[in-house]
């Protein structure tokens, strides 16, 4: 089975429920895909009907099938790739592509302080492919785990910038993702921006450690859209993980995730 044969009536079905009709995409399979994604982006956070749920979860299991499932034992070390002799490196991985695509204990999701994903139809950021590909489920948990922190903390409740957050992954080939806001700059790049930086790292960490899970796959957080520049970055997230790795062993293996050509090569040279 081809996931073409459920694209249709998934898509037709969002339609159905959403009442909404988005208008200009190419009528082919591409365009479909991007207009069932465009549905499923700005879906709220409410009850999916169980034969929604079906057909997602079918469409959604022979998508990522189609797309590939790339093996975290196959990433090999920065130790085995680049005869690098930093700490941990048999313990380090750099590796290029699509997160989503992993089949890590935990990938990391560079999360906004709603934490229920990316709104804006089919945008490229690692929060909406995640949540895409994962399923409306996602969501929902991260609804829920909002929900009960701002019946705690205030209506008004919004997650800390380094504070991560662990749901399921649903129909990713990965077990968990972990979601975490990283700093945003304004203007100028700071020491408590660095700081905080580097607690994103340490925080998923020790979240990974807490509930057994034994690799990780980190994006590059804060850089992107959230202007933290990309070089310092890179040397803030290596230098925190190969510390923390340094003196725990649960983590078996930690993979930095880029996708740009430019994020690899600063990469390599840091890990090198």
């Amino acid at each position: 089975m081809s996931s073409e044969e459920y694209l249709g009536p998934f898509l037709e079905r969002m339609k159905q429920e959403s009442r909404m009709t988005f208008t200009g995409v190419p009528d082919n399979d591409d365009g479909r895909r991007m207009l069932l994604r465009a549905y499923m982006n700005v879906r709220n956070p409410s009850p999916i009907p169980d034969d929604l749920l079906r057909i997602q979860d079918t469409y959604l299991k022979e998508r990522n099938s189609e797309r590939g499932v790339n093996r975290t034992d196959g990433i090999p070390t920065v130790e085995e790739s680049l005869g690098s002799d930093i700490p941990s490196a048999g313990r380090i991985a750099l590796w290029q592509g699509d997160i989503t695509t992993l089949d890590c204990d935990a990938i990391v999701n560079a999360a906004n302080s709603q934490m229920l994903g990316c709104f804006q139809p089919c945008h490229a950021c690692i929060d909406n492919c995640i949540h895409t590909y994962s399923g409306m489920q996602l969501r929902m948990e991260c609804n829920r785990q909002m929900t009960s922190l701002r019946n705690i903390y205030g209506k008004d409740y919004e997650q800390p910038t380094s504070v991560p957050m662990l749901t399921d992954a649903y129909n990713l080939p990965s077990k968990k993702v972990v979601h975490v806001v990283g700093p945003i700059i304004y203007n100028t790049l700071t020491k408590e921006d660095e700081r905080l930086l580097a607690q994103c790292y340490t925080n998923v960490l020790d979240m990974c450690h807490d509930n057994g899970l034994k690799s990780v796959a980190f994006c590059c957080i804060s850089a992107g859209v959230f202007r933290f520049p990309n070089e310092r970055a890179a040397e803030i997230a290596v230098e925190t993980v190969t510390e923390w790795l340094e003196n725990n062993d649960s983590i078996e293996k930690a993979i930095f995730n880029v996708f740009l050509d430019k994020d690899r090569r600063i990469y390599e040279q840091i890990l090198s």
